[in-house]
């Protein structure tokens, strides 16, 4: 079987490159999905992303390595599985990032990739109620819906004691003023997750340029001399050879692209010969400089009511699904993760280098395939915070030669000074706006970690031991100039080999500040303009 395009991952990224390279009729094009249909009525329900949180046939439910500098724990690292990916499970806050990240990646050797050329991708995608809204999109598939307008009332307290403390507020974090506190975005479209698979992808799938399989488990990359002639792969029980007359694209994310690459014999010549796998070409940075967010959260019984009550009783889950079943309102509507912001950890700082989720729900998530929000029992909420930019990187590497073994994950959270003093940071920052007026009146006790931190020493050991990653893994396949520390040139090509391109979260040179998923859509936009216009 011959088409022109075949895109390997139906994921953030996969959806927007399908829908944009059929959408003038030249090309054919395949999308190949290793997860299958999305049946799960959760899915779509934005407070209902918990349904997924532990489900195997939405969830690759990912554990990393022991991490050194986490305890030696194995932290859990979920991914999406299926149409969408994991923009189909996460939380919808739809964060660009600070413009200076953007501004960073093109100073790593990347000069058409700064944040000012970029931003009509991000404009493009938006489809953002407000058309006046300075550096906004309001024409694009992605429905924005912005909750200050919703946002439970607890969240109020929250940004009146950030404004007791003197610290910046954002009316926007994607327009004007990235720093500051404020309530989020999110790409939510009259109370149902609107994501690049309902955006993108499904209006697209009448055409008959597109061809879709999914349940399709791609094993390797077909090359030849260099030069990448397509993809082989299971699918409905067949190993069959599939051949690209213009270009592979990997859009399988941050783990399963590095992954697929390696598989293929490209990647550091000594990890392939260590798993008897023949090298096509030597490519060290494959795998490697692996970066994430690590997160540790705050827990406080509140004086009022907050979400616990709503969804932790009989009457407020009923009230809850009647105004969904109604009119697509109410808490089940939004996400969960409504106010928070980003801000300097200290007078030094000259960027805001901390992140913070101001969430009017505290809960946990059992482990098991049905899992859902359990909300503590009592008026709760949570405040969790992680620094944006860390320094600390880890890799993705082949446990094994089979394609569908997990590879071995290391974040390598926490093992430099600065990302030690940043974590320090993050936590007496959420104690701080705690203390504030505004919150006292709401706050009966911080339940955790409450008498375990007393000092600094005691908060960097309270993020070791009880924080975790908040899923942005990105770096794995970075873009740049220098073939021996970066995978991909500013055209998204891999150096040294023809015929192929990537284009996810993979190939951003450093993480972004916040959420990734917005970012990575962009990327998507960026790369369909670099292969129609090559």
């Amino acid at each position: 079987m011959q088409v022109d395009y075949i895109i390997v991952g139906a994921g953030s990224a996969g959806c927007i490159l399908a829908e944009q390279l059929t959408r003038c009729g030249q090309y054919n094009v395949l999308l190949l999905e290793a997860g299958g249909p999305l049946h799960n009525p959760w899915i779509s329900v934005p407070a209902g992303f918990g349904a997924t949180y532990y489900h195997p046939k939405y969830n690759y439910m990912y554990y990393s390595e022991a991490e050194a500098g986490m305890a030696g724990r194995k932290l859990y690292v979920p991914r999406g599985k299926g149409m969408g990916g994991s923009g189909s499970i996460n939380a919808m806050i739809y964060v660009r990032g600070a413009p200076r990240d953007f501004d960073d990646w093109a100073k790593a050797g990347n000069p058409d990739w700064t944040y000012n050329k970029l931003l009509p991708y991000f404009e493009a995608l938006e489809q953002h109620p407000d058309s006046a809204a300075p550096l906004r999109g309001s024409q694009g598939p992605i429905g924005i819906t912005p909750m200050a307008a919703g946002a439970h009332p607890t969240c109020s307290h929250f940004l009146a004691a950030t404004r007791q403390l003197n610290l910046p507020q954002s009316q926007d974090f994607n327009g004007m003023q990235f720093e500051g506190a404020g309530i989020y975005d999110t790409n939510i479209r009259t109370g149902r997750r609107d994501s690049s698979y309902t955006a993108y992808l499904k209006p697209a799938l009448k055409r008959t340029n597109l061809g879709l399989w999914q349940e399709a488990q791609v094993e390797k990359l077909i090359i030849k001399d260099r030069q990448v002639e397509g993809v082989q792969v299971i699918h409905q029980g067949k190993q069959q050879q599939v051949i690209a007359k213009q270009e592979v694209i990997l859009c399988a994310g941050a783990v399963a692209s590095p992954q697929l690459l390696q598989l293929s014999g490209i990647g550091n010549t000594q990890h392939l010969e260590q798993l008897d796998i023949a090298c096509h070409h030597h490519l060290p940075a494959v795998g490697e400089n692996l970066q994430d967010h690590v997160c540790a959260s705050f827990y406080y019984r509140s004086k009022q009511k907050t979400l616990n009550d709503d969804f932790g009783s009989w009457a407020g889950k009923l009230k809850a699904a009647w105004q969904y079943a109604i009119a697509r309102s109410g808490p089940l509507s939004m996400s969960v993760n409504q106010a928070g912001g980003f801000f300097r950890g200290s007078d030094q700082e000259r960027y805001a280098n901390i992140q913070l989720y101001f969430n009017p729900l505290s809960y946990e998530i059992a482990e098991n395939p049905n899992a859902k929000l359990a909300p503590l029992p009592y008026s709760g909420f949570l405040i969790a915070a992680n620094p944006c930019r860390p320094s600390s990187t880890g890799s993705i590497r082949l446990a094994s030669s089979n394609p569908l073994a997990a590879p071995k994950i290391k974040l390598n959270f926490l093992t430099t000074e600065h990302d030690c003093r940043e974590v320090v940071q993050a936590g007496n920052l959420v104690r701080k706006i705690a203390s504030a007026a505004a919150l006292q009146a709401i706050i009966k006790a911080e339940e955790k970690p409450a008498s375990l931190v007393r000092n600094d020493g005691q908060m960097l050991d309270y993020f070791r031991t009880h924080g975790g990653s908040i899923y942005h893994l990105s770096g794995t396949c970075n873009m740049g100039p220098d073939a021996n520390h970066s995978v991909v040139d500013e055209t998204l090509k891999v150096h040294g080999i023809e015929g192929l391109r990537i284009a996810d979260a993979s190939i951003f040179p450093n993480v972004t500040s916040g959420n990734t998923n917005a970012p990575t859509m962009m990327v998507a936009l960026k790369a369909a303009d670099l292969i129609l216009n090559s």
